[in-house]
């Protein structure tokens, strides 16, 4: 048996296509979204996503706004320029890019975003609204990770799903959401004891644990949907937190690393910041991009 590659590149580039149709169509009303990206400091990964956020905001005929701050940047000025963005009409999302500099307290970053224009979901009263069954923005991953689920598998309804990582940004979020879905939802991690056995009972494996091939391919349930959040770099070349080669063998559908969740996690921003302008021009959600 040879699992089905469940292709997030594909995916997302359609995701990118209605994205953009919708864009258009709000254009004729004369609204344009607008996404806001600050990056401090000069990490170079950070850099390479930064500038794709950039160039695919524009593809999807959004406006994007790029500040980059040196690292020594206080962190009142950073959230002086937060506070002018939250006030900028103009601007409908905002990122701040992390990681930041190490002098800057991460979380009152995060807080002081304005939670409608918070188009990574991690702001505190997104993720309570999230938490309870609100409307709320969601953070990208995991909901990148809902759309393929959904688009493989239909309903959600019933599968017993286990999400391995207990991360603000992927596992936590990722866990509400499939509840939302009726999946019956355990969330583990890399002290869980008899892991190897937890998996095995998993129709859904969500791996977001950041540790390269962590998931060993006997570990999984023959037929389960395998979705790999993980991306580590090892002498190889990018590998996932999931033993690819051994799982394919035994699981009926998996994302590969690269290709699989990484392209959605952009789409899924821009589809969030679409949706942040819709909500503050009081329109209705657009169609198919959120939960």
């Amino acid at each position: 048996m040879t699992a089905t590659l469940i292709d997030g590149k594909a995916f997302a580039a359609g995701l990118r296509a209605q994205i953009a149709t919708q864009v258009q169509a709000m254009k004729a009303h004369r609204i344009t979204p607008g996404l806001a990206v600050v990056l401090v400091g000069e990490d170079p990964a950070s850099q390479v996503y930064v500038r794709s956020k950039g160039r695919m905001t524009r593809e999807v005929g959004m406006n994007s706004y790029e500040h980059r701050l040196p690292p020594e940047t206080s962190q009142q000025d950073l959230l002086a320029l937060i506070d002018r963005l939250n006030a900028d009409p103009a601007v409908n999302g905002i990122l701040v890019q992390l990681p930041l500099p190490a002098h800057m307290d991460e979380a009152a970053v995060i807080n002081s975003i304005d939670p409608a224009k918070d188009v990574d979901g991690f702001h505190i009263l997104n993720a309570g609204r999230l938490a309870t069954g609100q409307k709320a923005m969601v953070p990208c991953t995991p909901l990148g990770c809902l759309m393929l689920l959904r688009d493989h598998l239909g309903s959600l309804s019933g599968k017993n799903a286990l999400v391995i990582g207990r991360s603000n940004i992927v596992g936590k979020p990722m866990a509400q959401l499939l509840l939302r879905d009726s999946a019956t939802v355990t969330i583990a991690h890399s002290r869980t004891a008899n892991l190897p056995d937890l998996c095995r009972q998993a129709d859904i494996l969500i791996a977001a644990v950041g540790r390269a091939l962590f998931v060993k391919g006997d570990w999984i349930k023959p037929g389960a949907t395998v979705i790999d959040v993980g991306i580590n770099r090892t002498d190889d070349g990018l590998v996932g937190d999931v033993d690819f080669d051994a799982a394919k063998q035994v699981a009926g559908a998996i994302t590969p690393v690269p290709g699989g969740v990484g392209p959605m996690t952009i789409a899924c921003l821009l589809a969030n910041t679409l949706t942040a302008t819709a909500r503050a021009n009081g329109l209705p959600d657009p169609e198919g991009l959120t939960p």
